[in-house]
């Protein structure tokens, strides 16, 4: 069974977490890591013959468009991250329209490939902003990979369906692609993804989670991380206490878990396990 790997392409100063602190207008002065831990994450897939799916922050793509150029090279999809990293229930569909457009073409620019599959930021199309869905249909995406089955304080839409499907706009159609979870006991639903639960948690639980989702329901796994995860040497931004937590903790060891994901599964692009809904292709 293979399994979606997917890289949210973005610095350690993107998260949301992080934005209170260091907001857009600064991150030209910020010091830069993308590239070389995005370089380190090409290098890792290489060793294993591995192809992903890669959603690039707009603003990443406009500032390093030879890294765009890279990953586009060594035969991984591109995907859209939006522009500025914006919780999309926070804009309105005139604004969202706006940033995914401006990502759109950054990327376009950068690699000459038109990105097909989408990311929210912060997993933040919930039931709030399900409009986003025919917005980006209107733009030309074919697969969308922002609904998060999970109750969290700032993104999910528990109850949705955990599996991927294709889901009907006035625009047409989309395949979602919803991020990994586990049932459990009491109708319970778990996150086994990746990202900060794959920092925060023991691998073993990570991986028995993806284990009981190929072999008990025998679909794929989605599975996402970011390339500043796995840099233990981050610039500290002067964030809050709980917003530090969550972004820096457990880079430490993020790298060899990684590695462990890598080695112990099998991996394959979204586009390649979730074909486009009405046959139109998905661009590499």
């Amino acid at each position: 069974m293979r399994n979606v790997l997917s890289v949210d392409v973005e610095e350690y100063f993107h998260p949301t977490e992080m934005q209170g602190a260091a907001g857009h207008e600064h991150w030209a002065s910020l010091p830069s890591r993308v590239e070389p831990q995005t370089d380190r994450v090409l290098e890792m897939l290489a060793t294993r013959n591995i192809f992903g799916t890669f959603f690039v922050l707009g603003w990443v793509a406009e500032h390093h468009p030879n890294l765009v150029r890279r990953i586009a090279a060594a035969g991984h999809q591109l995907g859209c991250h939006s522009y500025f990293h914006r919780l999309v229930y926070n804009l309105t569909p005139f604004e969202f329209k706006q940033d995914t457009e401006r990502a759109v073409k950054a990327i376009e620019d950068a690699a000459g490939v038109t990105p097909r599959v989408y990311r929210a930021p912060s997993f933040s199309i919930t039931n709030r902003s399900l409009w986003a869905l025919e917005v980006l249909v209107g733009c030309g995406f074919t697969h969308d990979s922002s609904i998060y089955p999970i109750h969290h304080d700032r993104y999910g839409i528990p109850g949705f369906s955990r599996h991927a499907q294709t889901l009907s706009t006035a625009s047409g159609p989309i395949m979602e692609v919803p991020a990994a979870t586990v049932r459990l006991p009491g109708d319970r639903v778990a996150p086994v993804a990746g990202g900060g639960y794959l920092r925060l948690l023991p691998y073993r639980y990570i991986a028995a989670g993806i284990r009981r989702i190929n072999e008990d329901e025998n679909v794929p796994a989605c599975l996402y991380f970011h390339p500043w995860e796995l840099d233990p040497e981050l610039p500290r931004v002067a964030a809050g206490w709980t917003s530090r937590l969550r972004t820096f903790t457990g880079t430490r060891g993020m790298a060899s878990k990684v590695e462990r994901l890598l080695r112990d599964f099998q991996f394959a692009t979204l586009a390649t396990l979730h074909p486009a809904p009405d046959n139109r292709p998905a661009t590499r």
